[in-house]
């Protein structure tokens, strides 16, 4: 049972703590209650007996069990850590921060007069709503966690008999449910856009004879399967149908798809509890197009879930290299500043029949990557010093390969500084000094960089100063420097940029804001300092939902879009785009890229780099850091 992946259930609750859409296997609980009874028949003298429920808690009994572990946890996610409010029993008595999001239900039925707790729930919030996904397990892994929550010492101890993270390895169920839990919450928000693949602006010759005859539009795909999603391009915006596939998939953006349209994918992607495709443009061709005898692969081929339909036309493979780089520049030094990579290999394979695509990813060894994931496509050998083997077999469109999370190879493209100092109540002084792509060479181009500078709770009247580069505009709450602006970009040197002024704001008035203290003391201060007073250790147990709640009642909606401005920080917040390769040193050579069954194609590999958070904290204010063990 703990080979495989099944879901029992599924919920999905607002942020009324209200459950709006459940789904519930009755195939996946009937093993677990027959799983059950032959545990407990086996374990007649266990101390820990695990009371099978009967059936699944019901939406009331699971939302009444949702809000207990909320108040008792201190937040929806939990505390993670052991702390002074922790009672034995519960998810922060195990002290891991992965309680935070594999958590653990206690059930309150009456008619059995006890307690019964129901593990493990896989958490994912996404925009307003909270998914909870249950797997199924063996019993035993039940009752393992149950001793857990009951252990006296904390930690995952290197000697202990049992620990948490020991006990999930032989969970694989655990992973699936992330997976779905994930697909669900990317359906209900409607962010199902399929990942970039940028086409160069110089193709290779049948890639430029592709662009030029459209052979690779809809007309490619056997039956007009519309599955293939669109190519991105790298040209400007006029050109960028060139090449570009057409897609009749619904791209829901904000909209919210309905119940109908949520168990429809539901019965097709995971038909009685187990997961086969998560995709959401497969589900979607599927059931828009169905099958015909053109479908049909020859009986020699073995065809994956993850590829409906076969491609056929010109053929032709692209990678696109998509990084984002997070940083925290602090320019002091008692604090060093934070650079992080999060990337991913998006992929388009326009091959015919079913092949195996392989290539060694080099830099793995050099660019420090810290996690791999890869998609269920991808088999993945063991790595040596500096490269990565990976052997996959592509699904048609276009789909993420890999995901990673890295060190920037390169130091921070955009370095310097930021100070703003109050002058008066209503004025302050600000000043920048920055160097742009410091040590970057060609072919790294940063096509565009801009700074924000936000005020969400105070309004600008005016803005003095001129900047050595660029130009600057203002809102009532914002300013933005535009230091390079698309069209000139930045390749082969650096720059310096230097911005000094002063921005006054309106008088200073009765804000509806409210300081941390004043949250806790039920008072309105105006323009407090988070640590002017102790926080009592009784007030932390629901702090964070009771900050959540007051920031929705008394704060404009601004204010819950900046959350560090909300405090007493202040802070800019720099964006660009970087192209021409990875500041990870993550690479792929076309060249070494091999098919099988052998056939020649154009490979094409593309890099771009965009900034994440990347903030500039004030020098002469406040600002958040973390404190690095000492070993």
């Amino acid at each position: 049972m703990a080979g495989d992946c099944s879901i029992r259930a599924l919920w999905i609750l607002n942020n009324l703590d209200a459950v709006v859409f459940s789904r519930r296997f009755p195939a996946v609980e009937k093993r677990w209650r027959a799983a059950c009874r032959s545990e407990n028949e086996s374990s007649e003298n266990d101390s820990v007996k695990y009371t099978v429920f009967s059936s699944l808690p019901s939406d009331s009994e699971l939302a009444a069990a949702f809000s207990d572990r909320k108040t008792r946890e201190g937040s929806v996610r939990g505390f993670g850590i052991r702390v002074s409010q922790s009672k034995e029993g519960s998810d922060s008595w195990v002290d891991d921060p992965i309680t935070r999001h594999i958590a653990g239900f206690y059930i309150n039925r009456e008619e059995e007069g006890e307690d019964n707790l129901m593990w493990p729930l896989a958490l994912h919030i996404k925009g307003p709503y909270c998914i909870l996904i249950l797997p199924l397990v063996e019993p035993r892994h039940v009752k393992a966690y149950t001793r857990l929550c009951k252990r006296s010492d904390c930690g995952n101890a290197v000697m202990a008999d049992e620990n948490l993270s020991s006990l999930l390895l032989d969970l694989p169920s655990i992973t699936g449910a992330f997976m779905v839990a994930h697909a669900i919450g990317d359906i209900i928000t409607g962010d199902v856009a399929d990942p970039e693949v940028i086409v160069s602006q110089s193709p290779s010759v049948g890639g430029l004879l592709d662009s030029l005859t459209g052979s690779i539009g809809i007309t490619g795909i056997s039956r007009a399967k519309p599955v293939a999603a669109p190519v991105a391009s790298s040209v400007p915006s006029g050109a960028a149908a060139i090449g570009a596939l057409a897609s009749d998939i619904p791209r829901s953006g904000s909209r919210l798809l309905d119940k109908d349209a949520l168990r429809s994918f539901i019965s097709s992607s995971m038909p009685f509890g187990t997961p086969l495709d998560l995709s959401y443009s497969n589900i979607f061709s599927i059931k828009a197009n169905g099958f015909s005898s053109l479908d049909i692969p020859p009986q020699d081929l073995k065809q994956p879930a993850w590829k409906p339909y076969l491609y056929k036309g010109k053929q032709r493979l692209l990678f696109t290299i998509h990084e984002t780089l997070h940083a925290a520049m602090y320019d002091r030094d008692e604090i060093p500043d934070s650079l992080s990579v999060s990337g991913q290999i998006n992929c388009r394979a326009e091959l015919e029949g079913l092949p195996d695509v392989s290539f060694p990813l080099t830099g793995v060894g050099t660019s420090k990557i810290e996690t791999l994931s890869f998609h269920p496509c991808a088999q993945v050998p063991e790595r040596n010093v500096d490269k990565q083997a990976l052997v996959f077999s592509p699904p048609l469109g276009n789909f993420v390969l890999m995901r990673y999370q890295a060190t920037c190879s390169l130091g921070p493209p955009v370095k310097g500084f930021y100070q703003l100092s109050m002058v008066s109540e209503d004025e302050g002084a600000f000043l920048f000094k920055l160097r742009l792509m410091e040590g970057y060479k060609s072919p790294l181009t940063m096509e565009f960089c801009n700074l924000t500078m936000p005020f969400p709770r105070r309004r600008i009247l005016s803005l003095d100063g001129t900047p050595s580069i660029g130009t600057v505009s203002n809102t009532e709450h914002s300013v933005e420097w535009k230091i390079i602006t698309s069209g000139r970009g930045l390749s082969g040197k650096s720059i310096e940029a230097t911005f000094p002024g002063t921005v006054r704001f309106a008088p200073w008035q009765s804000q509806r804001s409210t300081s941390f203290r004043s949250v806790l003391e039920g008072t309105t201060d105006d323009d407090s300092d988070i640590d002017n007073e102790p926080v009592n250790a009784n007030n932390m147990v629901n702090i964070e939902e009771f900050l959540v709640e007051k920031m929705n009642k008394d704060l404009p909606p601004v204010d819950l879009e900046e959350p560090f401005s909300w405090l007493a920080y202040n802070y800019a917040k720099a964006s660009f785009k970087i192209v021409g390769a990875s500041l990870s040193g993550v690479s792929i050579d076309p060249k070494s890229v091999s098919i099988y069954p052998t056939v020649k194609v154009p490979v094409e590999l593309s890099s771009q780099v965009t900034s994440g958070d990347y903030i500039l904290w004030n020098t002469l204010g406040k600002c958040p850091s973390a404190v690095n063990a000492k070993v």
